[in-house]
């Protein structure tokens, strides 16, 4: 099972920006293990959400034509949880793009709230340089992941999302 932590993109500058949401559901199998009786999402979680917007954001600026691999937490910062009911947005920006790297920053915010920043840092692995145990096929970049981008621009395309420059 691959774990989502983006619902859908509501804003996306190809290599500029992007922004995802996630509604925090307590239909969701973790919160029910973590703090039973006060169920909330925790960090590591919504870094992981963090990785997958700014991710998507720096694959796309190169074509998806390499894996894009979470490098690094350059900085993570919080100062309140998502609750069940909540809808957490994270808004990424590339502050770097190279042909090795993209170094990210972003803030979370909960509903509509500030509450926290995650700076990241991304390797790109492209067929030449791949680990021998790295896979032939880009298995960052699934079918599933790659549909974010995709639904974003048709519903840019019918008038109802964000900016998309390309």
């Amino acid at each position: 099972m691959r774990w989502f932590w983006i619902d859908t993109l509501v804003d996306f500058e190809s290599g500029v920006r992007a922004s995802g949401v996630k509604n925090v559901s307590l239909a969701e199998e973790y919160l029910h293990d973590h703090f039973p009786g006060y169920p909330v999402m925790p960090p590591t979680l919504m870094i992981e959400g963090m990785a997958q917007t700014a991710g998507i954001l720096v694959g796309e600026a190169r074509g998806f034509a390499e894996n894009v691999i979470l490098a690094k937490v350059r900085n993570a910062e919080f100062n309140a949880y998502a609750r069940p009911g909540d809808q957490v947005q994270y808004d990424a920006t590339v502050d770097v793009l190279d042909d090795r790297a993209g170094v990210t920053s972003g803030t979370i915010r909960i509903n509509g709230q500030e509450t926290g920043r995650v700076d990241l840092i991304f390797s790109h692995i492209g067929q030449a340089e791949k680990p021998v145990d790295v896979p032939d096929h880009n298995f960052v970049f699934t079918r599933e992941l790659l549909s974010f981008v995709d639904d974003f621009r048709k519903r840019s395309k019918q008038g109802s999302g964000g900016s998309d420059e390309r």
